[in-house]
């Protein structure tokens, strides 16, 4: 290897460590919250229990388990403060459904997949913008199982993630706005 051929190496290699030591130094931190809300116009936030008033199935724990959930992203993604009424932006609805559906049948006849499937209706009022209020709008989420599992073993974490996707639509619906 010639003389000059050495150097083009040395010189490859130097700007190549320069190169990674500007990156390394140069580095740019974004947070995104989700949230695209003007704090000088709204500060506060009320929520409206959502009540569980589907007809078809019940189940216990999952209305407080999606007011805890809603509150909980408003609190940690923003900055509102949380009143009991009159906020600058005000949440209300209810769970309209939940329910359980077979999905698949196997060539013995009986179900091989179930899926549950819940639905939330929100009403939005945006009292610093009544351009961007909502009334009556829906939002779902469903999770598949297998259906030689029993609805029991399985409906709190399907449930969970189910309230998991259907509170971000409803933040994404709400305040992201981008």
């Amino acid at each position: 290897m010639g003389l000059i051929d050495r150097m083009k190496k040395k010189t490859a290699v130097c700007v190549s460590a320069m190169l990674v030591c500007v990156l390394a130094a140069c580095t740019v931190s974004y947070k995104f919250n989700g949230s695209s809300i003007n704090y000088e116009k709204v500060k506060t936030i009320s929520f409206e229990n959502f009540p569980n008033r589907s007809a078809a199935f019940v189940w216990g724990p999952m209305e407080s388990m999606f007011n805890t959930a809603l509150q909980d992203m408003y609190m940690q993604q923003t900055r509102l403060k949380q009143v009991r009424q009159g906020g600058d932006l005000q949440l209300s609805g209810e769970i309209t459904n939940y329910d359980a559906y077979n999905k698949g049948v196997g060539a013995d006849g009986y179900s091989t997949m179930a899926e549950l499937r819940m639905t939330v209706n929100v009403r939005f009022v945006n009292n610093s913008n009544h351009a961007e209020d909502f009334s009556d709008q829906q939002f779902s989420a469903s999770r598949e199982y297998n259906s030689t599992q029993q609805l029991s073993a399985v409906q709190e974490e399907l449930v969970t993630q189910m309230i998991d996707e259907i509170v971000e639509q409803i933040f994404n619906a709400t305040v992201a706005n981008w």
